[in-house]
Parts: C-alpha cells; structure tokens; sequence
C-alpha cells in the first residue's frame, strides 16, 4: 500500500472527514501532517472575530500529528503565521511515497519545496484559486511568473473545478500533471440529518420571530467585505419581495455595518454563528441560499446548502459557479457587486414558487456528484501518474 503525507494548516471540518474515507477505503495509507492545532482548541477566528472550536471531531478515524508551530502569531492569515522548523524531519520520518500539499504560500510550505529532494519522493498540490477576478499590470505579470516557478516543483497538481483547472494552465501546469479531484463535505451527514433539521428549523423560525409564511433568504459566513453581505441587503431591500424574509447568519467585521442599515427595515433578521452541529438546521431554515462573494474561492457554503436540496444564487466571482450553479435549473449567477443585478435576481427566483422548490431536487442531484469519493479518484490516479514516471 502506498503512503502518502498530507501537510495541511489545521484541522478544517470540510478536509477532516476526506481523511478519514482516505484511511478507511484501504487504498493508501496516510499521514496528516497539522501545523496549527485551530479547530480542536477554542480560539479566535479572524474573520469571525470571535473565540470557538469546531463541535464535530475531527482527529477521529485517521493518522495525524501536529508540527510545533513556533509563529508568535500563528494563523493562515499571514505569510508568517505557519512557521514550523521541525515539518521536513517529520514527514521524512513517516518515509511516505508521495506528499500532498493544501496550501503553499506560507514560511514552512516554502521551506519544504526548497528543501525538497523531489525527484525521491514527488509531490502533489491540491489547490482552489481561479481567476475569476483578473489582476492586470507589472504585478500580476511578476506574480505569474512566480507562481509558475513555484508549480514546477509538484510532479501533478489536483484541480477542484472548472476555474481551478484554467488556473492552473494558466501557470504553466500541463494538463497531463492536471486530476479532477473536486471540492466535496461530508454530504452523508447533512443529507442524513435533513428530515431532523427541516423540524427543528420550524422551531427555530419561530424562536427568531420569522412569520411562518414568510420564505427565507439564508446568507451564512463571516460578515466580512469579500463575501458582500451588504449587497445582498440593499438587493434585498430593493427587490421588495412579498413574504420574504432575509437572514444573516454568522458574526464579522461588517456585524455593525448590516445591522445598522438593516434598523428600521422589516423582515431583516440576525441570528448569531452558529457551530457545524447546526449547520443543516441553518440551510433547512431556508428556501435560498445567496453567496455574493466578490473573488470566493470556491464556497463550500454552497456544497452545503445543495446537500439540503436548496436552490442557490451566487456572484460570477465564486469559485464553484461554473460547476454547481446550473442557471435556471437549480439557482441563478449574477455579476459580482451589482447590486441590482442581484435584486433582479431575487425577483426571478421568487417568481415561481414551485420552481424554487423544483431547482432545490436539481441541487440535491446535481452535488451527490461531488463526493470524497470523486475527490479520491482524482488523488489516486495522480499518485499512480507520479510514481509511474
């Protein structure tokens, strides 16, 4: 059996349950390699702006240890937030055949790739950029150029979608070195709780003053300017929707910002974050999910969402549009940050009812496509490229 290494930031709910369908399907014998405990000890998330550990384990079914991180500031908000001097001698010492990397742009990532004897033991990349939002000038050229130079050293690189895989080509990554692993969530647990979450959000609405009537427009994250709350607000307010009510779910920076706009306006309600347990609750709550990101990597709110068979709308800049977002089949894509292309949006949405519902069975088919299963698939056959060559 082939040992691979997985060297990844920290312990994240979406990546902690692949782990452990890799360790169990008995194809490959793994080793994740964590260089920040965040997740399993309360402590405070940047973007929420508040202290919590993640209630779901996620240590359980697989073979892991943390790198001492020595960062007096440790974080992946910072080049400098993973600095672990002992990550080369540790993977070393589990003598894997291959070693798969989730991120790179920090001080131990480059550390590894310029220590790196590739041609003994190759590495993988599985990564989601995109550039769905272009960057010109001097810059861009110069960051190219780098991140090309910086892709050489994998031997194969794991694309997650279609806007991954242009990102990737477009540094230089030979599609032969390109495998479709794509972006997935345990969708066994939320589409096994659905009947159990659908009661509990009856309570729930009740318990947040929603009028029973009222359909919901669900937005869950981080109140934070990449991801546009606001705009989904004014759009809100400028489509006036009869019946409809909009929710926030989560906690960030623009917190004062949403509520404030927000004072005054009805069917406009808050409800604070809330941990993985009672994520399928909050998407069952809803009958749309809306992500208006501006330059989102992929959205995995959305994966989701579309487990709990919800129709969705989400920004052109959203990593996953391209691949999840069937427009009029199961939601709708409009321009990022225009604020009345989103309002027409709503309005086409909330036009026909029985659509709505109908785009939210298309979700419920269109995501049972995007599993760990076809995530492994992808993982295997590039290892099996790699150590053939």
């Amino acid at each position: 059996m082939k040992k691979l290494a997985i060297v990844t930031s920290h312990p994240i709910q979406y990546y902690a349950p692949w782990f452990r369908y890799l360790a169990n399907i008995g194809c490959l014998s793994i080793k994740v390699f964590y260089l920040w405990d965040f997740g399993v000890k309360q402590q405070v998330d940047e973007g929420f702006g508040q202290a919590f550990q993640w209630d779901i384990p996620l240590l359980n079914g697989y073979e892991y240890e943390f790198v001492t991180n020595v960062s007096p500031n440790p974080g992946t908000h910072h080049f400098w937030g993973l600095q672990n001097p002992s990550l080369i001698s540790q993977v070393r010492a589990y003598n894997p055949d291959a070693v798969l990397l989730m991120s790179y742009n920090y001080a131990s990532i480059y550390r590894l790739l310029w220590n790196w004897n590739t041609h003994n033991i190759p590495l993988l990349f599985r990564g989601d950029s995109h550039r769905l939002l272009p960057i010109k000038g001097i810059k861009a050229f110069v960051r190219r150029q780098f991140i090309t130079q910086i892709y050489r050293y994998f031997a194969a690189c794991l694309y997650v979608g279609k806007a991954n895989y242009e990102y990737f080509q477009y540094h230089g990554v030979s599609k032969n070195n390109l495998f479709f692993s794509p972006h997935a969530i345990d969708n066994d647990r939320f589409s096994t709780q659905a009947r159990t979450a659908k009661q509990q959000a009856i309570t729930w609405k009740q318990e947040l003053g929603i009028r029973q009537d009222h359909a919901v427009i669900l937005f869950a994250g981080k109140f934070e300017e990449t991801k546009r709350p606001i705009d989904l607000l004014q759009a809100f307010l400028q489509a006036k929707l009869d019946n409809v009510s909009l929710l926030f779910v989560g906690a960030g920076i623009l917190e004062d910002d949403l509520k404030s706009q927000a004072a005054g306006q009805e069917n406009i309600y808050f409800a604070p974050f809330q941990n993985q347990s009672l994520m399928p609750r909050t998407y069952a709550i809803a009958d749309l999910v809306v992500l208006p990101s501006y330059g989102e990597t992929w959205g995995l709110v959305i994966n989701e969402a579309m487990c709990l068979a919800r129709p969705v709308i989400v920004s052109n800049h959203v990593g996953c549009s391209q691949d999840l977002v069937h427009p009029g089949k199961n939601g709708l894509i409009f321009s990022a940050g225009d604020v009345s292309a989103l309002a027409d949006s709503l309005q086409a949405a909330f036009s026909d009812r029985k659509s709505l519902q109908q785009w939210g069975e298309t979700s419920r088919r269109i995501i049972s496509k995007y599993t760990y299963m076809e995530a492994t698939q992808g993982l295997t056959q590039a290892i099996d490229h790699i150590l053939k060559k």
